[in-house]
């Protein structure tokens, strides 16, 4: 219930942020008695589609901690949290990056990082992670996380998640003014916007918005296999990784907060919508991976 209403809150708070900005620039006056105004329309489209991505983005960490109830380590409280905190660092020191803060949650095996800059991220590790792999597989998935943040991606999501918000918002007006106007041709009622353009609008904000997630979880799959690499790489030896991933796809994997789902260490079902890759293909890909 707790992640429920903050997830509604938060979407309400942005696009009354996103609803006041589009105001002050002048852009959410797209329909005008003269037709579609493009360029106040790609000027809103933009807002709307890349406001809310690197807002979410800003707020990311804060959220993350709140929602899936992470204690960040700042004084450690026992040999196994001294020993995250200090491998983060390692890897942190490795990859060249600012130290993230190092978190510990309660759940199922899994992990995530998040954070809008590379040198200000969150690193965090579930209980169960802890209790149940060996310390070379936690390891292995610490790289992963910390792999993540030296490759941006965090950045790069957002961008993407902009470009894709802005598409649908874009097209699906222009298509809803069209429509609007082939249904009103030869009336003389042109005072404004009329159902055809409000119910297209919705509908395909809806549809588009799908499409545009399919994309974004094809770009979010590659950045597995590429944080896998990384904590190869890091580590100097991919086998702890393929240990860590076989033994993620024998456990039960934690369920991760949306904010930070497509940061986590676990995969999920559904192959187009799916923000992680199969187990058996990431460990194919490590596998086969030269470089790792």
């Amino acid at each position: 219930m707790k992640r429920i209403l903050l997830f509604v809150l938060t979407n309400v708070m942005v696009v009354a942020v996103l609803g006041v900005v589009a105001s002050l620039l002048g852009v959410n006056r797209y329909l005008t008695a003269n037709g579609l105004n493009l360029t106040a329309l790609l000027g809103f489209a933009l807002v709307m589609g890349f406001g809310g991505a690197i807002i979410s983005l800003l707020i990311s960490k804060p959220m993350a901690k709140w929602s899936a109830g992470v204690r960040i380590i700042n004084d450690p409280q026992s040999p196994d949290e001294a020993w995250i905190v200090q491998t983060v660092r390692k890897f942190a020191d490795k990859a060249g990056i600012g130290m993230p803060e190092v978190g510990i949650f309660e759940g199922e095996p899994n992990a995530f990082a998040t954070g809008a800059f590379k040198n200000s991220s969150l690193v965090a590790v579930s209980t169960g992670l802890l209790a149940n792999m060996t310390r070379e597989e936690v390891e292995a998935v610490i790289g992963h996380e910390v792999a993540h943040v030296a490759n941006g991606d965090m950045v790069t999501m957002t961008l993407i998640q902009g470009v894709m918000n802005t598409f649908v918002v874009f097209l699906s007006r222009v298509i809803g003014y069209a429509v609007d106007s082939f249904l009103r041709r030869g009336s003389d009622n042109n005072s404004g916007p009329g159902i055809g353009y409000m119910i297209t609008t919705v509908v395909l904000d809806i549809v588009l918005g799908f499409a545009a997630a399919i994309v974004v979880a094809w770009f979010s799959r590659q950045r597995e296999f590429r944080a896998d690499a990384g904590a190869a790489q890091l580590m100097g030896r991919k086998q702890p990784m393929v240990n860590a991933l076989a033994r993620l796809g024998g456990l039960t994997p934690g369920e991760l907060p949306k904010a930070v789902e497509a940061m986590g260490i676990t995969g999920s079902i559904g192959k187009l919508f799916a923000t992680h890759p199969p187990i058996e293909e990431r460990i194919a890909a490590l596998q086969n991976n030269a470089q790792a």
